[in-house]
C-alpha cells in the first residue's frame, strides 16, 4: 500500500452520512475541525437547524459564488466544495432568531440538490485529503508557522494567544486551514484554501498569501513609523489618507483623487487642445495632482482645467451647403431683406467650391422691429449652425468680453468664450446684439476688447484673460445689430461689413402682418383662424393711425389686442366670426393715437415740404417762413439743432447774394426780420439736409411766389448754391409717398440710391434730380405771385 493510500486510509470517516441538509454560508466559509458562530433569523433557516439539532445534528456549509437573485432558485451559486460540520450548541435568542455554534467536520463535495422546500438539502461525498508525509512538507508547515507568527507580531487584531495554538496544531494540512481562517483574505481566496486537497499545495498557498499579508502589514508599519512624530490631532485625518494611498499605490489600486485626476487627463485628451493649450492644461493638472485637497488654489485650478476640457477646440458642425433650401428657409421666416439673403446665398455658394471659408462679420443696422435680431436666428437654421445671443447693451466692463484673471476670487471666462461653450460647437453663428448701446468707464472699454473678436486676421488667437491660451474664433459667423452707426467707434465699424435693414413701406408691413404677424397672434391667443378677419383696409388703418415705427414690432403689439378682445368674447360664450372694419378700430384699440403729417390742401408762400430720417422712419416736415418789419434778424424756432441752424444761415446768405436775380428787395435784410420755423416744436431736429426746404421756403416769403403743394425736397445747400448729396433716402421717400406727394427733388449724386426704393413706389412718384438751388427754386415755386400775398406785402 502506497504512502497515499495509508494516509486517505486513516482520514477517512466512516459514518459521513450521503444526504445532508445545506446552509448557504455567504460568503463565510468554515474549516474543517473549527468552530464558528451562525445566526439566522429567516424561518427556511431556522427550521433546518431545528431538523438538524432534533437529528443527527450534522449539516452542510456552502459559500455562495453571488447573491441569489430575485428569480434564481434557492441553491443556485454555491460552490462546489464546502465542509460538513456538526451544530455543537444552539440558542434561541428573545427577538425570535436562532444563534448556534458548528464544527467542522471535513471537506465535502457538492452532487446535487436533492430539496429546496422547506429548506435545502443535498446529495454530498466527503472531499478526502492527498497528505505527503515527507521532510519537505514538514518544512513547509514550519514555514508557515513562522510567517504566522509574524502576521501575529505585525497584525494589531491578533493576540499572541492565536500563534501559540497554531503552534499546538498537530498536522500541516489542519495548520493551513487554521492559519486562513485568521488572516485577512477574500472569500475567494479562502475558498481557493478549502478546495485545496493536496496539502501540500494547500500548505504552499497560504505561504503565497501569508507573504503578501507581511508585505502590506509592513508598508503599514512603515508608515506610520514614519508619520508619528509629525501626528497631531489636526493631521490624523491627512495621516490615514496618506497611508491608504501608500497601501493602494502597493496593490496597484488608485484612490478617488487618482480618478478624478485620470478622468480630467481623460477629457483633456478628448478635448483635442493645441499644442499649447495642452502645455498648460498638463502644467496645471501636475500642480493639481501635488495640492492638498483642502488648500485654496486647488479648487481655482480644478475650475481652469474644466473649462479647457468643456471648450470645443475641435467640435464643429457640417454647414448645410443646399443653397435652395437656405433660400427656402431664409423666405419662410422673414419678408424682404433681400441684401441680408443675398449676403448669405454668396457664403454658402464660396463654402461649397471652396470646401470652407473663414465666417464672416456682419452688422445689420436699422430701426427697432425690423427684424434683425430674428434674421441672425433665420441664418443659424439655414447653415444648420447652433445659435448664441450675447446682449452688448450698457456693458460697460472689458472682462465682460475678454474674462478675469484668474489671480481674482469668483473669476470666470469673458461671455465670448462662455457663449462658444454652450454652443457647444467653434462655429457658431453668434450674435452681438445692440453693438451701439456699449459704454465704458473707469473698468475699461469693451468696444476696444472687441476689435480682437471682430478682426477676421486676428480673431483666429482670441486670448481671453482667464484662459491665458489662444482660441480660434475664425469659424464663427459673427453678426452684430445696431440702430446707428454713430456711436460705434471708427476702428470697430470698419472690421463690419454693414448691411443696411431701412423702414418698411406700408405695403410690405401689410403683408409682414397677412403671412407672419397675424398667424403668430391668432395661435397665441387661441383664437381659431376662421374666427376673426382683420381686411387690408383695417391693416392699413392699424398702420396709419395706431403705430409710427419702422419695423413691425408695434403693429404686432396691437394685432394682438384685436386678437385678445376677439378672443375674450369667444370665452364669454358668443360664437363670432367676427370682422374688424376700420370704423371698428376704435372700439378694439382705442382712440386714434397718431396723425401723419399730409401734404397740404394749396400752394402756400413761405411753406415748403422737407423730408426727414429718424430711427423709427422717415417723416415730412412743414418748413414756415414768414418776412415781418424789423432790422435783419434771423429768428429760428423749433428746436433746432447747431447744424440746422447752420443751413438756415446758409440758406439767408444766399438769398442776399442772389435777391436781385430772385425778384427780391434789394435791402429786405434791413428793413425785415425774418423768422423760420418748423412744427412740432417739442422734437429736437438737426442735420443739413433740410438746407434746400430752408432756402425754398426763405426765397418763396422773400419773393411772394407759392411753393407747389405736391413737391417734397431734401438736400444740402452750400453758400454758392450747390446741393449736396444726403443720406436715408428711402426712408424720406417712404415717408413722402405715405403723406401724398407726387414729385421729390433731390440731389443728383444721390441717383445712385434709387434702387433701394421699392418699384411700386418709385412708380407713383416723380424724381427730380439737381445739383444747384436754382433748379431747386425753377421746380418747386410757381412762376406767378400769390395774390392775396402780394396784396399784403405792398
Amino acid at each position: 500500500m502506497t504512502t497515499h493510500e495509508i494516509s486517505e486510509s486513516r482520514r477517512t470517516k466512516p459514518g459521513l452520512p450521503r444526504e445532508l441538509p445545506v446552509i448557504p454560508s455567504g460568503d463565510n466559509i468554515l474549516f474543517p475541525f473549527l468552530i464558528a458562530p451562525i445566526s439566522a433569523a429567516d424561518e427556511a433557516t431556522i427550521r433546518l437547524i431545528d431538523a438538524v439539532v432534533s437529528g443527527d445534528k450534522m449539516v452542510a456549509l456552502f459559500a455562495e459564488k453571488e447573491p441569489l437573485s430575485e428569480t434564481g432558485e434557492p441553491g443556485d451559486g454555491l460552490y462546489t466544495f464546502g465542509t460538513a460540520a456538526n451544530v455543537a450548541r444552539m440558542f434561541r435568542m428573545p427577538d425570535g432568531s436562532v444563534r448556534a455554534f458548528l464544527q467542522g467536520v471535513g471537506r465535502v463535495r457538492l452532487l446535487r440538490i436533492t430539496q429546496r422546500e422547506p429548506f435545502l438539502k443535498a446529495e454530498v461525498e466527503e472531499a478526502l485529503e492527498v497528505v505527503e508525509n515527507n521532510t519537505e512538507l514538514e518544512a513547509a508547515a514550519r514555514n508557515v508557522l513562522g510567517l504566522f507568527q509574524k502576521v501575529v507580531d505585525l497584525a494589531p487584531n491578533l493576540p499572541a494567544e492565536v500563534a501559540a495554538a497554531a503552534a499546538n496544531v498537530p498536522e500541516p494540512g489542519m495548520l493551513a486551514d487554521f492559519v486562513a481562517a485568521h488572516i485577512n483574505l477574500k472569500a475567494a481566496e479562502r475558498q481557493q484554501v478549502l478546495e485545496a486537497l493536496v496539502v501540500s499545495q494547500r500548505i504552499h498557498l497560504i505561504t503565497s498569501l501569508l507573504n503578501r499579508e507581511i508585505d502590506i502589514l509592513e508598508i503599514g508599519s512603515k508608515i506610520q513609523s514614519q508619520m508619528k512624530e509629525q501626528v497631531d490631532k489636526a493631521q490624523r485625518e491627512f495621516y490615514l489618507r496618506e497611508q491608504l494611498k501608500a497601501i493602494q499605490k502597493e496593490l496597484g489600486e488608485t484612490d478617488e483623487r487618482d480618478v478624478e485626476l485620470n478622468e480630467l487627463r481623460l477629457r483633456l485628451k478628448e478635448a483635442q487642445l493645441p499644442e499649447e493649450a495642452m502645455k498648460e492644461a498638463d502644467r496645471e493638472l501636475d500642480r493639481l495632482s501635488r495640492m492638498p485637497q483642502a488648500a485654496a488654489e486647488y479648487s481655482v485650478a480644478r475650475t481652469y482645467l474644466d473649462w479647457l476640457a468643456d471648450l470645443p477646440w475641435a467640435r464643429t458642425t457640417q454647414d448645410s451647403l443646399d443653397i435652395a433650401q437656405a433660400r427656402r428657409i431664409l423666405d419662410e421666416d422673414h419678408y424682404d431683406l433681400e441684401k441680408v439673403k443675398e449676403r448669405i446665398l454668396e457664403y454658402l455658394a464660396v463654402s461649397k467650391a471652396k470646401g470652407g471659408m473663414k465666417g464672416p462679420i456682419l452688422c445689420f443696422v436699422g430701426p427697432p422691429g425690423t427684424g434683425k435680431t430674428s434674421v441672425g436666428m433665420s441664418i443659424a437654421r439655414a447653415l444648420g449652425r447652433k445659435f448664441i445671443r450675447l446682449s452688448l447693451g450698457g456693458i460697460r466692463d472689458e472682462a465682460e468680453v475678454r474674462g478675469h484673471r484668474r489671480t481674482y476670487v469668483g473669476a470666470l471666462p469673458g461671455r465670448i468664450i462662455q457663449g462658444i461653450r454652450r454652443a457647444g460647437t467653434r462655429n457658431p453663428v453668434f450674435m452681438l446684439d445692440e453693438i451701439d448701446k456699449i459704454g465704458m468707464d473707469f473698468r475699461g472699454d469693451p468696444s476696444a476688447a472687441l476689435l480682437e473678436v471682430l478682426d477676421p486676421q486676428q480673431n483666429n488667437a482670441f486670448s481671453d484673460h482667464y484662459l491665458d491660451v489662444a482660441f480660434d474664433l475664425s469659424q464663427v459667423m459673427f453678426i452684430t445689430t445696431a440702430n446707428m452707426t454713430d456711436t460705434i467707434p471708427p476702428a470697430l465699424l470698419d472690421r463690419m461689413e454693414m448691411l443696411e435693414l431701412p423702414g418698411y413701406t406700408e405695403e410690405e408691413k401689410l403683408h409682414i402682418a397677412r403671412r407672419y404677424l397675424l398667424p403668430r397672434q391668432l395661435s397665441e391667443n387661441g383664437v381659431p383662424a376662421d374666427k376673426l378677419d382683420l381686411p387690408d383696409d383695417t391693416v392699413r388703418g392699424v398702420i396709419a393711425r395706431y403705430t409710427r415705427e419702422a419695423g413691425v414690432r408695434n403693429l404686432e403689439r396691437e394685432i394682438g389686442t384685436v386678437c385678445r378682445k376677439v378672443a375674450r368674447r369667444l370665452a364669454e360664450g358668443e360664437s363670432g366670426p367676427y370682422t374688424v372694419s376700420p370704423d371698428d378700430l376704435a372700439t378694439y384699440l382705442g382712440p386714434t393715437r397718431f396723425r401723419s403729417e399730409t401734404a397740404e390742401a394749396s400752394d402756400e408762400v413761405g411753406v415748403a415740404t422737407g423730408l426727414a430720417w429718424t430711427p423709427v422712419g422717415g417723416e415730412i416736415l412743414h418748413v414756415e417762413a414768414t418776412i415781418v418789419p424789423g432790422r435783419g434778424n434771423l429768428i429760428l424756432t423749433g428746436k433746432l439743432g447747431d447744424v440746422m441752424q447752420e443751413s438756415a444761415k446758409a440758406a439767408l446768405t444766399y438769398a442776399r447774394s442772389r435777391a436781385e436775380s430772385l425778384g427780391a428787395p434789394k435791402d429786405f435784410y434791413e428793413k425785415y426780420d425774418i423768422h423760420v420755423h418748423l412744427p412740432a416744436g417739442a422734437i429736437p431736429k438737426d442735420g443739413p439736409s433740410a438746407g434746400i426746404t430752408m432756402t425754398t421756403a426763405l426765397v418763396s416769403a422773400l419773393t411772394k411766389r407759392p411753393v407747389r403743394r405736391e413737391v417734397g425736397m431734401t438736400g444740402e445747400v452750400t453758400l454758392r448754391g450747390k446741393v449736396l448729396p444726403i443720406g436715408g433716402l428711402k426712408d424720406k421717400v417712404l415717408a413722402a409717398h405715405r403723406a401724398g406727394l407726387k414729385r421729390i427733388i433731390m440731389p443728383k449724386d444721390n441717383e445712385k440710391d434709387l434702387p433701394e426704393i421699392p418699384e411700386q413706389v418709385r412708380r407713383e412718384l416723380h424724381f427730380v434730380l439737381v445739383d444747384h438751388m436754382d433748379q431747386v427754386l425753377q421746380e418747386a415755386l410757381r412762376d406767378h405771385v400769390a395774390p392775396a400775398q402780394a396784396e399784403a406785402a405792398s
